[in-house]
Parts: structure tokens; sequence; C-alpha cells
């Protein structure tokens, strides 16, 4: 037995689902509004489900039609195929897969799809084809689960560093060239690093769409996930771990080597970033995932569900790459051309 829920509209039984505007939930029949907070966390019923041939897929019985909702185990939020019911796998997100914070959605699909068509625009090296005949073959509304972390980092670097003057002396032109050894030390404060933890998104689209705004964040309430797709966490702590102490470390770096400047030349060349870890933190936040089809290939796009940083892929017309290096050549040769016409006439 595995415990489903769902959110039915006290005046009429419509199935509700999150509205980005309102930010309540909306029944799409008689269009009523209700706070989240409103529905208790224990009203989940009991529904019976067989195991699928696949250890990894269950079968639910959707409470509305009776049809069959077909899920993995890490499921936390779906919809039924055929009723469109939305549903929440309960087990899902209770105990030590309950996350502690939401950042519900404040951007709908149709305003996913505007952006698409946006980061189309202005695009020279699109294949003119790709706007008119490829189709978004899906578009759904997903909230990613992620570990936040909280650290020091203790940092000690050295740096080799040149400055380059030039002056005349006389009949000669003349060259000084002074080196110096830099160095930097400091401790910085990170709070709240973001690590996807979902295996089933790269980490370069997640780490993509950030930052979020974590001031905007709920506590997590089961009926944020209504109308939308949801998987708990399948990458562990310790992992997540790893790749935020990572994340903070090439941060600090990059954050000690900004203070280098006014010179010429600096290269780093030793370093000591001793890592404290500190709280750590399970939260889902908001994005939308589409799926475009194009040539035989699929390209998929993301956008952050609460700023509406968009990224992705495309594709690139090579006869258009050609004809632009080609006009780059053309156009740094007649440059030469000229300068060399004018050193000529000095």
């Amino acid at each position: 037995m595995s415990e489903l829920r769902d959110f039915k509209c006290p005046n009429c039984s419509g199935a509700l689902e999150f509205d980005t505007k309102s930010q309540k939930l909306k029944c799409p029949y008689c269009d009523g509004t209700f706070d989240p907070e409103v529905f208790n966390e224990g009203t989940d019923f009991t529904v019976n489900n067989e195991e699928w041939n696949d250890d990894n897929i269950i079968v639910y019985s959707c409470r509305s039609c009776g049809g069959a909702i077909m899920a993995d185990r890490d499921t936390a939020a779906t919809s039924c195929p055929y009723c469109g019911n939305p549903v929440v796998m309960t087990s899902n997100v209770s105990g030590v897969f309950k996350p502690k914070k939401i950042i519900p959605f404040k951007l709908d699909k149709k305003q996913a799809k505007e952006r698409y068509k946006k980061h189309l625009l202005n695009k020279y090296l699109l294949p003119d084809a790709f706007t008119s005949e490829a189709a978004i073959d899906e578009i759904k509304g997903v909230y990613v689960p992620y570990w936040l972390f909280d650290g020091r980092a203790n940092a000690r670097m050295w740096f080799d560093a040149t400055r380059v003057r030039f002056y005349t002396e006389g009949d000669y032109d003349c060259t000084e060239t002074s080196y110096y050894k830099l160095f930097r030390a400091g401790s910085v404060r990170f709070l709240d690093v973001p690590v996807d933890a979902s295996s089933k998104i790269p980490d370069e689209l997640t780490q993509s769409v950030e930052p979020y705004d974590n001031a905007e964040s709920k506590d997590f309430n089961t009926s944020y996930l209504a109308g939308y797709v949801a998987d708990k966490y399948d990458v562990d702590v310790a992992e997540s771990r790893d790749i935020a102490n990572s994340r903070i470390s090439n941060s600090t770096s990059a954050l000690f080597s900004s203070t280098t400047m006014g010179y010429d030349s600096v290269i780093p060349t030793s370093s000591s970033i001793a890592i404290t870890e500190g709280n750590q933190e399970y939260v889902m936040y908001p994005m939308w995932l589409l799926n475009v089809d194009y040539n035989g290939k699929k390209y998929t796009f993301a956008m952050n569900g609460q700023t509406g940083k968009f990224v992705g892929d495309l594709p690139s017309d090579n006869g258009k790459l050609i004809k632009a290096m080609a006009l780059v050549f053309f156009g740094i040769t007649i440059l030469g051309s000229l300068i060399q016409f004018i050193l000529t006439r000095l």
C-alpha cells in the first residue's frame, strides 16, 4: 500500500493546482482560490498499488478516474495521464525526504514558452528552419531537490606578478619589467551553497539557471506541488557536500584572484584552502524544462521558475558559420592592407 494525496476544491471538488500569479491553489472549474497552508498535511488517503515488473516502477490507481499512474520510486509529485488529476506521493516527501523549505513557482508555462521564443531571437548562426520546424515535444514544471550547505573557507594564496613600463631614452626604446611576489590570506563565509540532489538532471543545467532567492522560500507544504512534477533526492548529502566544497573552493580562489588587479600579468603559484563545514538543509527549487525535437535530435532548455533565467544549447548552421568566418578573415585582411598602406605613406 502507498499513500497518495490530491487536492480537491471545497466548492466543486475539482482538482486544484498551484497558481503562480496568486501564489494560491486555484480551481480551474469554479475559479476558487485557497491558501496552501489551509490544507492539513494529514489528509492523505491510501490507495492500492501494484509492483511493475521493473523494480524502479510503481503503478498507482488514480482516485478520480481509476486510471493507472506509473511513476518511479523517486517521484514525489505527478499527475494522472488520463484525467490530469495532480497527485503527491506523500511517502517521498515525508520523514528524511521531507524538504525544509520550498520556493514556489512564480512563472507559468506560458511565460516559459515566451522566454524560449525570446531565447531564439538574434541568433545569427541558428538554422532558419529551427524556429519554424522545431517542435516543443514536452514542457513541464519540475520541483528539483537541492541540498543547501553552509561553510567557511580559510585561504592562503601566492601569486607571481609583473608590471611592464615602456619609455624612450635618447635614441632607444626601453622596456622595464618589475617582478612581484603577492600573498593573500583571509576567511570567507558561505551560506546556502546549492547542489542539485537529483541525478536525472545534468548539474550544468541546474547550475546555469542559478541563483535562486531564498528570501522568498516558504515552509514546505505538499500543496505547493499540486500541478507540477517533483522528485525526492537520489544524491545523498555526503556526495553533495563534496560538490559544495568544490564550489566553495573555486569561488574562494576566484575571489582572492580578483584582489590582484593593477598588474600586467598575474599567475597563481600555490594555494591552501581549508573548508570548515557547517549546516545543511534540504529544499526544493522550481524549474521549467522544455524538450525540443529538431532534425532527429532532442534539445533541452531550462528556465528558473522563480527568476525566469533561461538557458539551453542551440544548433548552428555550418554554412552560416563558414560565411561568418570568411567575413572576419576578409575584414582582417582589408584592415591589414589599410594599415600597411598608411604606414608606407608616412
